[in-house]
Parts: structure tokens; C-alpha cells; sequence
């Protein structure tokens, strides 16, 4: 599989196109100065405790309060709240916690207003973006992300990526962490880490490591409610977590950005510094790679699929609704059973990529083709799950219902992506009525009268819709004879078939729009 990244910078944000064998899989939106992403880390304060909840809101300078659950308080939140109690008195100069006896971990089955208090300061991490009404939902349980590695400060354990199979590799990544990692820090070892060196593992940890102390330097002197530490921009992170030897390009839109990212990836990964170019061409670098066509294509309400079926997307407050369709797609009545099976999957591959390409999260329920033998079914949700497999989000599908539904619940962090693919008409303003002739042809001539009488215009033309156009110069006496005998001047009159039906121009003799 061939993949590339196309990141298109503009004065708004940064937009990162994810393309795999030519096709458009993710979409990502980074907006400038986008405060609140997942992994910043806030000095919160304790707005208000709710038993009833369980959890706790708390301000970390967002409109609404976010939302922290006992649940993601994290296991060695006593710890976190004595260091920073500590820092803050400046009792404590080190930024390791070599020398800080750690707090027994809190009951799983606890209360939050055991462990919090209102006014509390506490270190808080972004784990869902605001999204909706809602504020941002928080975490306790600290961690910082690098290309191989996650650092969980306050624990000492060491685990590794289930998707790290061999009991040989997984044993010997362990070994390496184990002599490297400072005392009271726990190590997640990433998928992408298979078969890499100490001396990178080693730069990797010192790189979260250092990320660590600049976080602890900043606890002291942060106001409340304040951001102590950021993460990445979302293109170095998605440059992080998935950049792996399948991809071949990937092309930058700016200058600025493209020394930006060459950097990072020399840093991160020397050999595929190479794959990183600058695009140079004067035509939009989405229009050239094809990929603003397959944006508008792909976020309407309705998706065509290359056999003839298609899909119906609806989104509401609670769930995702997909239904599929076998819209014009051909079979003989005698196989309509194995006709089903193959819309089925094929709506099925063109499912996964939506759920990624829009980022879907929370439920999504799939309405497919009633199919009667259970082994045609078995082989559709076979099918999808491996097909989710490439899917980076936490995600859990349930086998299909008698009603012939799938269920899938995926994890959202993020707004989900929402482009628009249908315009207001300009003519009508999404009414379907528009002004009726003969007040546009007063709306022109008190217009041309204004120009001519009170502004003295000379040698305007008037730019009108072809129609429109028609009306004014056709037939012996027509309107642009009567403007001739009525101001002394002719009027040219332009057709112009890019004009809606009723809009129109004046323009001057130095060939500029003349504005009323």
C-alpha cells in the first residue's frame, strides 16, 4: 500500500490529507492558535464537585467548564496533587522524582470528593477536545507521546504494544527500557518501536524525559486555569504516530512549514527525510493531487460506490446513520442473495474509510442489505473487521442484529470533520424563488439613472445575464434605443453567462465596477 501526506497550510490553519493507493482515508483541520488539543496539559482549578456524577468540573479557561470522571483521576493522582503542592511552595528544586516517595494508588471503587476538593489546582490533560455544547474532557493520568515510547510519570511499569507479537522482541524492548528509564517513570513501548536500537529508544525517552522537566519548571510560575504545556502541531503528531517505510511522499504547500516538518522527520526518522518535499506548482496543491475533488465527493449526505450502490449518511445528536443502498447495481433475480453479499462489502470498504475520513465517533449504526444465510453474514463482519483494522481510533463492532443492523462504537477525541458539499444558490438564496423581471429591470434603470444623472458617468456599459441582455437589445424599439433617446448616450449592453439570472454590473469606462 503506497501512502502519502499532502499538508496544505494556509493564513486559517493546516489541513493534512492522508492518501492511500491514490484515495483519500483521513482529513485533518488544525486551526492557528488551536488551543485545547488532545494531549495539553492545564493547571486546572476545582470548579465544582457532583457526588452524584462521580466527577468533578473543573476551569481550565474554556467558555464551559470541562468535565474530569473519577474514573480518569488515574491511579497516582494523590502523587500529582503533593507535587504540585510542593513545586508551587518551591520546596522542591529537582524536576525527577527520584527523591518523592509516591502515594498509594486510590480505590478503583472510590469517591471523587475523597480525593478533591473545590479550588484544588490540579495538572490536567485534554483527552476529548470541546466538541458540540460540551467543554473539553480531562485526565489526570498524565502522559507524553514520542514516536516510540509513552511516558507515564508516578509508576514503574513497563508494557508493550499488543500488536508487538513475538515474546523475543517484546522481552528484549523491555530489557532496553529497563536500563534506561529513570526511577518512578513508566514506559509504554509503541507498535512502532519493533526491531529499533537501544541508541533510538534511548533518544526517544530522553527527548519525553526532557519534555517532562520543562513541564515541571513551568508548575510554579503558571496562573490557573493556564496551559503549563502543549502538545505538537497535529502535523508533526500525525507525522509521529503513523509515519512508517510504506509511505513514498510527503508534499508540504509553504517554505516555513516544509523546514519546519523536514527538521522534525530528520530528527525523528534521518532515512525518510528524503520523502519530504515542497510543492512547487502555481495550481492549489489540493486541485493537483486530486484531493479537493475526492473532499467534495465524499462528505455528502449521499456517497456513490463505483458498482452503482451508495450510501445514505445522517447524522443526529445521539448516533451515526448509514444505510446502504443497492441504488441501479444489476443481478438476476435467482442470485440476489450473492448480489447482496457483494454490495454489502463493498459498501462495507467505503464504510471504514468514512468512519476515518470524517472521524466518526460514538455510535454509528449500519443499516445493509438483509443477506438470510448466516455464513454470508459471518463473512460481512469478517470482512469489517478487518477492514477496521487500519483504523487508529479504539473502536468495538458488535456482529450483526436479525434486523440486519451493525453496531459500532468508536472513540472520539475530536470535533468530527464536517465539510461542506452543497451551496446556497446565489440567485435565490436557497428560497427557489427569485425577483420577478420587471422589478429587476426597475432595480437596473433607477440604477443606470443614478449612474448617469447624478454621478455623470460617461461610456458605462451594462453587464447582464445573456437572457437579460436579450430582453434590453432585441427588436426595433427596444429598451436600449429608449435609454439612448432618454440620456443622450448609448448604453452598451454585455452578456455575461457566468451571471445568475438576475444579477447585474455597471461598469465604467476605465473598465472598473461602479459601486452604488
Amino acid at each position: 500500500m503506497v501512502k502519502e501526506l499532502i499538508i496544505n497550510s494556509t493564513p486559517a490553519g493546516v489541513t493534512i490529507a492522508l492518501i492511500e493507493d491514490k484515495q483519500l482515508v483521513e482529513l485533518h483541520k488544525e486551526q492557528i492558535n488551536n488551543n485545547y488539543a488532545v494531549g495539553d496539559i492545564y493547571l486546572g482549578r476545582i470548579k465544582k464537585i457532583m457526588p452524584g456524577l462521580n466527577a468533578a468540573f473543573v476551569d481550565v479557561g474554556y467558555e464551559k467548564d470541562a468535565f474530569l470522571h473519577y474514573f480518569d483521576l488515574g491511579p497516582q493522582v494523590q502523587s500529582l496533587i503533593k507535587l504540585t503542592k510542593i513545586k508551587r511552595n518551591g520546596s522542591v528544586t529537582g524536576t525527577l522524582l527520584d527523591h518523592l516517595k509516591l502515594e498509594a494508588d486510590i480505590n478503583k471503587a472510590g469517591k471523587i470528593s475523597d480525593v478533591l476538593a473545590k479550588n484544588m489546582l490540579l495538572p490536567v490533560q485534554i483527552a476529548k477536545e470541546p466538541i458540540s455544547t460540551k467543554g473539553p474532557r480531562l485526565s489526570s493520568d498524565i502522559s507524553i507521546a514520542g514516536r516510540y515510547v509513552v511516558l507515564v510519570p508516578f509508576s514503574n511499569t513497563i508494557s508493550v504494544s499488543k500488536k508487538i507479537k513475538s515474546n523475543t522482541e517484546r522481552n528484549r524492548l523491555k530489557k532496553i527500557i529497563e536500563s534506561i528509564k529513570p526511577q518512578n517513570f513508566g514506559v509504554i513501548i509503541r507498535t512502532v518501536s519493533e526491531g529499533r536500537g537501544v541508541a533510538e529508544m534511548q533518544k526517544d525517552l530522553l527527548d519525553l524525559i526532557a519534555k517532562w522537566e520543562n513541564f515541571i519548571k513551568k508548575v510554579p510560575s503558571t496562573e490557573p486555569s493556564k496551559r503549563v504545556w502543549g502538545e505538537m502541531d497535529r502535523s508533526s503528531t500525525l507525522i509521529r504516530d503513523i509515519l512508517n517505510p510504506d509511505f513514498t511522499n510527503v508534499y508540504v504547500s509553504t517554505p516555513e512549514l516544509f523546514d519546519d516538518i523536514r527538521s522534525y522527520v530528520h530528527d525523528i526518522s534521518p532515512e525518510m527525510e528524503k520523502i519530504v518535499k515542497l510543492y512547487k506548482h502555481k495550481e492549489p496543491i489540493y486541485d493537483h493531487f486530486g484531493i479537493e475533488k475526492q473532499i467534495k465527493n465524499a462528505f455528502g449526505k449521499t456517497v456513490n460506490l463505483p458498482g452503482g450502490a451508495y450510501l445514505v449518511v445522517e447524522h443526529t445528536e445521539a448516533l451515526h446513520v448509514i444505510d446502504v443502498n443497492s441504488g441501479n447495481r444489476t443481478a438476476s433475480k435467482e442470485n440476489q442473495e450473492e448480489n447482496a453479499l457483494q454490495v454489502n462489502k463493498e459498501a462495507a470498504k467505503e464504510i471504514a474509510r468514512q468512519l476515518r475520513l470524517r472521524d466518526m465517533g460514538g455510535i454509528v449504526v449500519i443499516d445493509f442489505i438483509d443477506m438470510h444465510k448466516p455464513t454470508n453474514r459471518k463473512m460481512l463482519f469478517d470482512y469489517l473487521r478487518e477492514l477496521m483494522l487500519l483504523d487508529r481510533a479504539k473502536h468495538t463492532i458488535l456482529p450483526p442484529s436479525k434486523f440486519g443492523l451493525v453496531q459500532i462504537t468508536r472513540q472520539r477525541v475530536r470535533p468530527e470533520m464536517n465539510i461542506v458539499t452543497v451551496e446556497k444558490c446565489p440567485a435565490c438564496g436557497g428560497t427557489g424563488e427569485i425577483k420577478a423581471s420587471i422589478v429587476l429591470m426597475d432595480d437596473i434603470e433607477n440604477n443606470l439613472n443614478y449612474i448617469l444623472r447624478e454621478q455623470n458617468e460617461k461610456g458605462v456599459t451594462l453587464s447582464v445575464h445573456p437572457y437579460i441582455e436579450a430582453f434590453i437589445t432585441k427588436g426595433i424599439f427596444n429598451l436600449q434605443r429608449r435609454w439612448f433617446f432618454k440620456y443622450g448616450q448609448w448604453i452598451k449592453v454585455k452578456a455575461q453567462s457566468s451571471y445568475y439570472l438576475n444579477e447585474f454590473h455597471f461598469i465604467s469606462s476605465k473598465d472598473e465596477e461602479i459601486k452604488l
